[in-house]
């Protein structure tokens, strides 16, 4: 392939050759850290060096339990984040589907949609408690009303041309909603799940700023407050690193469920 061809739009490249530019952006970010912290242009205090956070995040596995407050961050957030699904799919589907239900919900859901989750932790709080159901609460309302517009738009998305064919063929209404509207939204309500699956990381902090003793969250907070910024940066590296392999698992499940899509074949 030329280097003219590579930046035609809606050209596709060689696996090899996405996988290679995806590793070469990496390792720049890579070298501009080790420059800026090595070569002392930002002091460790504010960007410790790579090697010191390869340190940090031993010390943190080895003798802070790190691994327990992953575990505590992934619990919270695939709740949330799964108990938001399984209401905003079927909602979402429903109103993508039914100019009466989108009528009845997309405007209420995008009012609340603008209102940050973190407004509301004094609520949660107020009526669930601090326990693990505040934090779960968080998640949820952070994803949960965008997830149901995505979902919303997908089903909406759906060819017009496809719902009349079958009308002519005499399928009838629920016919049409099983076998034409269902089966054409389902590769984009996956994709929007994995969107909002990320979404639902952000706000990890937020949730877990609240009489947590475990989490991700948690042990940032408490990081900043003694100034351990190597303890700051090995927690969102193990974040990202978390949604890496979340982002790799859904891309993986669409290239097995729909192949059709031309997603899942590259990283």
């Amino acid at each position: 392939m030329t280097l003219r061809k590579l930046f035609l739009p809606k050209v596709d490249i060689s696996p090899q050759l996405y996988l290679s530019l995806s590793i070469v952006s990496f390792v720049v970010l890579f070298l501009l850290w080790a420059v800026l912290t090595y070569g002392g242009i930002v002091p460790p205090l504010f960007l410790p060096a790579p090697d010191q956070v390869a340190e940090n995040a031993l010390l943190l596995f080895r003798e802070f339990d790190l691994t327990q407050d992953i575990l505590a961050s992934m619990f919270r957030v695939t709740a949330g984040f799964l108990l938001a699904a399984l209401i905003a799919v079927p909602l979402g589907i429903l109103m993508g589907s039914l100019k009466v239900c989108e009528a009845a919900f997309e405007p209420i859901l995008g009012f609340i949609r603008y209102m940050p989750a973190s407004a509301f932790i004094p609520l949660f709080i107020l009526w669930l408690g601090i326990g693990e159901s505040e934090k779960i609460a968080v998640i949820f309302f952070g994803t949960f009303f965008q997830m149901t517009l995505m979902v919303m738009d997908v089903t909406k998305n759906v060819s017009s041309d496809l719902i009349d064919t079958a009308y002519t063929l005499g399928v009838s209404p629920r016919g049409v909603f099983r076998r034409i509207i269902l089966p054409a939204s389902l590769p984009g309500i996956l994709d929007t799940l994995r969107i909002t699956f990320g979404w639902a990381w952000t706000y990890l902090v937020v949730a877990e700023i609240v009489a947590a003793g475990s989490g991700l969250g948690h042990m940032i907070m408490q990081s900043q407050r003694f100034l351990k910024t190597s303890h700051i940066i090995v927690g969102i590296i193990v974040i990202g690193v978390i949604g890496i392999l979340i982002d790799i698992f859904f891309k993986w499940l669409q290239g097995r469920l729909f192949p059709w899509t031309g997603k899942g074949g590259t990283v």
